[in-house]
């Protein structure tokens, strides 16, 4: 099958998830729960709707392995990776807070050649494939055309576990506070590179990532016409725990600052 093909039944598989997700925040209870670490939350809704995504992604790429948050099925390296998230922004859904979504990528021996985000309280649904462009429910996007850093809106996520380095983090912050129209955290790693790559964001930062957050989103905004890097200003952002993501117009100062201010990191 074509990747567009692959896409496109993918995001059927997205769509199942996010409705099970919105069905179960009418009546969730939080007492369900569990942290899996310090601030790192999951509940039988993240597993569920893993489980639903392996179902059905294993039908549509039986030869593919996966690499998946949850664990529901075992990691088996093999040249074809589903990447999944099954629900990205879980404190923001036990908070009741209406940004979470699904991401799902697809990489070939490391590399992501597809991706999907869906937001379900928007419904909005983003997908991307290498050499196809990247769409939100049925539409192209592109990335800011917007050249200036100083009237660009960006997005970061901040530390919620990994603080070894904050200081860099927050003298980024101070940096980037003062350079541009604003800063904004969603909550959801995943929405922010969607956000990024349909223009409603200049660009997005974050460290302390996994792949699962997004391998989905690099190639939406790669696709829309953006520039995905690691803060060393790399191409090892899936496996790296860094990311920087924007349109071409502004990475370079925005790049610029990163390295700046994260000089000392290893």
């Amino acid at each position: 099958m074509s990747l567009e093909i692959i896409a496109l039944q993918v995001c059927e598989a997205a769509k199942e998830a996010g409705q099970f997700l919105l069905k179960e925040r009418k009546n969730f209870d939080q007492s369900k729960v569990e942290e899996k670490s310090f601030n790192q939350l999951v509940s039988y809704v993240d597993k569920t709707s893993e489980e639903l995504l392996v179902e059905h992604l294993k039908k549509i790429l039986p030869e593919a392995g996966f690499i998946t948050e949850e664990k529901t099925i075992a990691t088996d390296e093999k040249e074809w990776m589903w990447v999944i998230d099954p629900l990205d922004g879980t404190t923001n859904f036990v908070h009741a807070l209406p940004v979470f979504s699904v991401s799902i990528g697809l990489i070939q021996q490391g590399v992501p050649k597809l991706g999907v985000v869906y937001e379900p309280n928007r419904d909005e649904l983003f997908y991307a494939w290498i050499g196809g462009g990247a769409w939100m429910n049925g539409n192209r996007i592109h990335v800011k055309t917007n050249k200036e850093l100083a009237k660009s809106l960006l997005a970061t996520g901040f530390p919620y576990y990994d603080f070894h380095i904050m200081p860099m983090y927050l003298d980024t912050l101070n940096s980037l506070l003062k350079s541009t129209q604003g800063m904004r955290r969603m909550g959801s790693a995943a929405v922010d590179l969607a956000y990024t790559a349909c223009g409603r964001f200049d660009g997005f930062f974050e460290y302390g990532l996994s792949p699962w957050d997004v391998a989905a989103g690099i190639v939406l905004i790669e696709e829309a016409g953006g520039v995905v890097r690691d803060f060393k200003g790399g191409k090892d952002m899936l496996f790296g725990r860094t990311i920087l993501g924007s349109s071409s117009a502004i990475y370079p100062a925005f790049i610029s600052i990163i390295q700046e201010n994260f000089k000392k990191m290893n």
